[in-house]
């Protein structure tokens, strides 16, 4: 491809193969930039080192200018200095940007001069390739394998995160920080939640020296436990926050503004086994462990202002098949002859693609034990595999798709999911990027390795690889996952 304009400047895109990591690409472009008779190559991204598409032209941008001879400047009395590459017009800066698939990238072509800055800023971008953040706070810029750093800031400790937000709970509330624009929220501490109704209290039978949640198990039970954590945030308007809050497999919505001294929870509402939330067209869903899809209604408070949970209805009712709870009896155990018994085990997300809302299924097919008298054995972690759902809301039920698009990439993490256009990049869709994200709170198996790193799934041939292998961690780290970071947001 090749773009001409009466300035002079030529911006050629040649497809390469890639040198990294990224098993699953096609192919990725090498911009080269020609104005007059000076060629700049603008970047090649398979380089090692992730150098940005703007490496070269800043080089070139800043090489000082050659003193002319005498003879010369008699010979050429007319000559004139090369155009400065800050007067890279508006249209084909954008141009440029839209070739670039990672966030370094960008950054770095932001940073050549103030002209390019201004021109990243006013160029409606298209969503680049996602950040994978590590549990110690490192960074990584897809589609590279060297470690991105965010100047002057750090960001170890995190505990989870939400499209570009990292989230650290403190004592007197949550703190929010975007890595990309330097904002910062603050949330209300779990310790202040306004109860509805006020009077709401814990209701306990004791049998046999145990006490047992009556009727149900709600908000009044779980409230005070030193488990409680935060399992999803989302940041649905700019005056609208949303949490799952909850004890291992049990969890209540729980609602704020940004800023607010305190949450909101229908505290006598019983809690459920949610597995996912989304803010979908304006309203919210969550989803239980048996793939009911759930549409959450919300009002303001009278008094305050506050959003507030007003109705929760089911929308799409699932099969009834639970995901893994601790008890081997849930399941059909299933064994070849000469073989260990499997059994498959189930996560489930949902994630927004091309304008429908996809509830993503991933079976991991574990190893379980021979079972011995008064012995539980350790049921270890295998083969990954992938079913992706379409909510038909008109007849009420999860439709069976078979891939999720050659130009898109799903993803998938327990604290955000998102989908990725990747064919204007000349990367290969179709594919499910997914994490090993197992809360430490949530232990229903284990694994052989004691490091994980990410890991795609083809929709196509319905196999797994590791694009990138150099990109590792510990499992399990003080409870805190690896994540996606969309730059977008």
């Amino acid at each position: 491809m090749a773009i001409s304009k009466n300035c002079g400047l030529r911006v050629r895109a040649r497809p390469i193969r890639p040198r990294g990591g990224w098993a699953w690409a096609a192919q990725i472009h090498t911009v080269t930039l020609t104005w007059s008779h000076h060629p700049v190559r603008a970047s090649t991204l398979h380089s090692r080192t992730g150098t940005a598409a703007a490496t070269g032209v800043a080089a070139y941008h800043r090489r000082p200018a050659r003193t002319a001879g005498p003879m010369e400047a008699e010979n050429k009395p007319h000559s004139q200095p090369p155009p400065s590459w800050s007067d890279l017009p508006l249209d084909l800066a954008g141009l440029v940007l839209r070739l670039l698939p990672g966030y370094a990238d960008r950054a770095r072509f932001a940073a050549v001069c103030p002209q390019w800055r201004a021109a990243a800023r006013q160029q409606l971008r298209t969503p680049s390739l996602p950040l994978l953040v590590l549990p110690d706070g490192t960074f990584y810029s897809l589609p590279y394998e060297e470690p991105f750093c965010f100047p002057g800031c750090g960001f170890a400790g995190y505990k989870s995160a939400c499209g570009s937000w990292l989230v650290f709970p403190r004592d007197d509330g949550c703190f929010l920080v975007n890595p990309f624009s330097r904002a910062t929220m603050t949330l209300p501490p779990l310790s202040s939640v306004r109860l509805r109704p006020p009077s709401a209290v814990a209701k306990w039978s004791y049998e046999h020296g145990s006490k047992f949640a009556v009727p149900y198990t709600t908000w009044m039970h779980i409230n005070d436990s030193e488990k409680l954590h935060i399992i999803k945030l989302i940041l649905c308007s700019p005056n609208l926050v949303a949490a799952l809050v909850g004890v291992e497999h049990t969890s209540q919505i729980l609602m704020c503004q940004p800023g607010a001294l305190s949450w909101s929870v229908r505290a006598c509402d019983k809690c459920r086994d949610f597995e996912d939330m989304i803010f979908y067209q304006g309203k919210l869903y969550v989803l239980t462990d048996n793939e009911n899809l759930l549409v959450v209604n919300i009002s303001n408070d009278q008094g305050t202002g506050d959003p507030q949970v007003s109705r929760i209805g089911r929308v799409i009712k699932g099969n009834g098949e639970r995901c893994y709870m601790g008890g081997l009896r849930l399941y059909h155990v299933m064994q070849d002859e000469n073989s260990m018994p499997v059994m498959p085990l189930k996560k489930i997300y949902l994630v927004e693609s091309r304008g429908a809302l996809l509830m993503v299924c991933r079976k991991i097919w574990c190893q379980v034990p021979e079972p011995k008298p008064g012995v539980r054995g350790k049921v270890v972690a295998g083969q990954n595999k992938f079913e992706v759902f379409e909510a038909d809301f008109e007849h009420s039920r999860w439709i069976k798709v078979s891939d999720v698009g050659d130009d898109q990439v799903l993803f998938l993490g327990r604290r955000c999911s998102r989908a990725v256009s990747v064919s204007r990049y000349g990367l290969l869709g179709n594919r499910i990027f997914f994490l090993d994200d197992d809360d430490e709170y949530r232990i229903d198996y284990y694994y052989n390795e004691e490091n994980t790193s990410c890991s795609a799934y083809d929709m196509r041939l319905g196999s797994v690889s590791s694009p990138h292998p150099m990109i590792s961690w510990k499992r399990r780290i003080e409870t805190r996952l690896a994540a996606w970071l969309f730059p977008q947001d």
